[in-house]
């Protein structure tokens, strides 16, 4: 896999990864939908959504979208409202945005939900997976965690169920996705390179399989980007994702901190953020730590990707974070990392 895994997107497709990110987006390129929609009816669903991430923040992140400066927003879909569950949930995905309408630049990074860490907050519970972070302290220790992993300032956040996702699939008639591999799921079928259209429960379905995937994780992340590339693809799906009824329902199903005000001044400030899109995610190899399954992250590749962000945001150079885990070879290991025959830290490296 090149290192690099960086695509700029001009005419060509990128893709995405959370439904509460095609609301945003949606919002964002499509403010002249607002005139279709009556104000107080679309301000009130819209409010339903708001809940605070019960943190200070490093820095005022409405202010920021008031003056037109770069911005970033944690995104994250847990699996609490997918398969009947109804648990609080890990984030089954998590994915850094940050959009320079300076610039007219987002940058995309993707945060594996296995990277091993040390929650802030929750030293004695490491090491630990990310994505456990939102079940540990919710939406304002998550946003720590990845602040302090990449030392990168986490403006707003977004959460959705993946049950959301179904929601918002049905609501634009089902999607038509041509699988790049053929498994099969939950009942369901799906045959490479022959197009499928999808309902809510089928795409989730496509969006989920992980364990038969010969890139793991990875490759789940790229089917679930491909239902949100096709939501956002479907005519007349702006209108949709805007209608007050249909953000009423979906409001059971997400939350954010960011308010209407913000949302509107994003939809008039930020428009022309879609011209170029970076799409890159945290590379890591997967290690026995603890009897727990973890990607660790190389130094280089963290800060790689705090640079991308960092820059998109205007801000100076800086080192990345310091709470990643790094499993250090022993003199005695010539083959594996296991906490058998490793040494694991996490201090900057």
């Amino acid at each position: 896999m090149n290192h690099e895994h960086q695509h700029e997107h001009h005419r060509r497709r990128h893709i995405f990864r959370n439904t509460i990110l095609t609301i945003i987006i949606v919002l964002v390129v499509g403010a002249g939908a607002f005139a279709a929609v009556k104000y107080h009816n679309l301000k009130s669903a819209v409010d339903t959504t708001y809940k605070g991430a019960g943190i200070n923040k490093s820095r005022n992140a409405s202010s920021e979208i008031q003056y037109k400066k770069p911005i970033s927003i944690l995104i994250m879909g847990t699996d609490t409202g997918a398969l009947g569950r109804t648990y609080k949930g890990r984030t089954d995905t998590m994915m850094l945005v940050t959009m320079n309408p300076k610039t007219d630049k987002t940058t995309i990074t993707s945060i594996p939900r296995d990277t091993g860490v040390t929650i802030p907050g929750y030293k004695k519970e490491a090491p630990s997976k990310i994505n456990a972070a939102y079940a540990f302290g919710s939406a304002g220790t998550a946003i720590k965690t990845v602040q302090n992993l990449l030392n990168v300032p986490v403006d707003f956040y977004a959460l959705m169920n993946m049950d959301g996702m179904e929601k918002v699939v049905n609501a634009v008639d089902g999607v038509t996705i041509t699988p790049s591999m053929s498994f099969k799921y939950s009942g369901y079928t799906f045959t490479k390179d022959q197009e499928t259209h999808m309902n809510g429960k089928k795409a989730l379905a496509y969006s989920r399989m992980r364990y038969d995937d010969p890139k793991g994780d990875y490759g789940r992340q790229t089917r679930q980007r491909e239902v949100i590339m096709a939501i956002m693809s479907k005519a007349g799906s702006v209108s949709t994702l805007l209608n007050a009824n249909f953000l009423n329902s979906l409001s059971k199903q997400m939350q954010t901190d960011l308010s209407f005000d913000d949302l509107v001044a994003i939809a008039k400030n930020y428009r022309g953020v879609k011209k170029t899109v970076q799409q890159t995610h945290l590379q890591g190899t997967g290690h026995n730590v603890d009897g727990q399954s973890m990607e660790i992250i190389a130094n280089k590749e963290l800060q790689r990707v705090t640079n991308i962000n960092r820059s998109n945001l205007d801000m100076i150079h800086a080192d990345t974070g310091s709470i990643a885990w790094k499993v250090k070879r022993t003199a005695t290991d010539t083959s594996s990392y296991t906490t058998q025959n490793s040494k694991l830290t996490n201090t900057n490296y």
